[in-house]
């Protein structure tokens, strides 16, 4: 169920679906709290349930689906929806964490790689695989955030997961370290792992220099508010703040910012 906002009167505790193009180093997080802020202080301080559908690393931007109230009985349900990525690499070099969050540790030839080798390596990736998390990643090990204990030095070794990849594409390629792509995806998929493993069939090494969110299901990045959008907007609204005496909804409305703005 689609709908723009002009067409009707929000209720934020019977609950929403709103998504957003996060900003470059802003966290998951961030964004939840900011948006939880705001529709709460637009409610009188009335207290929200309010969470997201699927984490986006901090130096990502792009789709992240954020619900509220009752909708946030569906955060699981969104998780499993199909999700697509441009990613751009540096082939030739890798980081701790496979993005730029951390510098160079290594160097590996890189003048072999052609848009050919490239062509014959990714359907490789291509269908049901596994995959070794990053270190750098919100995987629990024994309790603990595996990043959390990657930041403290300490050896983080994670098994590999089942993911499905449905389709890796070719944008651009310029000889030798530039490489982009697009990526549709299952749920669970680490693109920055994805880029460590392209980077080793390719006899090098690769890490992600940008990564962006175009679509999650079928919202695609064009659909989303950016937070400035959603601030002027939330402004403006009288909103509801006791939960009306209804049934839970089966289906619940996302709320898609008027065109044009």
């Amino acid at each position: 169920m689609l709908f723009y906002h002009t067409d009707l009167t929000v209720n934020f505790l019977t609950g929403q679906i709103i998504s957003f193009d996060k900003d470059y180093r802003q966290t998951s997080f961030q964004l939840v709290s900011i948006v939880r802020r705001l529709i709460s202080r637009q409610m009188g301080g009335r207290k929200l349930k309010v969470g997201h559908a699927g984490t986006l690393d901090p130096l990502a931007t792009g789709v992240l689906t954020i619900c509220t109230g009752r909708a946030t009985r569906n955060v699981e349900l969104l998780q499993g929806h199909q999700k697509e990525y441009v990613a751009e690499l540096f082939l030739g070099a890798t980081t701790a964490s496979f993005d730029r969050e951390h510098p160079v540790d290594q160097s590996f030839p890189n003048s072999h790689i052609t848009l050919n080798l490239i062509n014959q390596t990714l359907p490789r990736f291509i269908g049901d695989i596994l995959q070794t998390p990053p270190a750098f990643s919100a995987c629990m090990v024994n309790g603990d955030r595996a990043y959390k204990l990657a930041r403290k030095g300490k050896e983080v070794e994670l098994q590999p997961k089942p993911i499905h990849i449905d389709a890796i594409e070719v944008e651009e390629f310029r000889a030798p370290d530039y490489l982009r792509i697009r990526v549709v995806c299952g749920k669970g998929t680490y693109i920055r792992a994805l880029a460590r493993d392209i980077g080793i069939a390719l006899g090098s090494g690769a890490y992600l220099l940008s990564l962006r969110r175009t679509r999650v299901g079928e919202i695609r990045v064009e659909d989303c508010w950016t937070l400035p959008q959603f601030e002027e907007w939330i402004r403006l609204q009288a909103l509801e703040t006791e939960l009306p005496d209804c049934p839970v909804p089966k289906d619940f409305p996302r709320l898609l910012p008027a065109k044009g703005i």
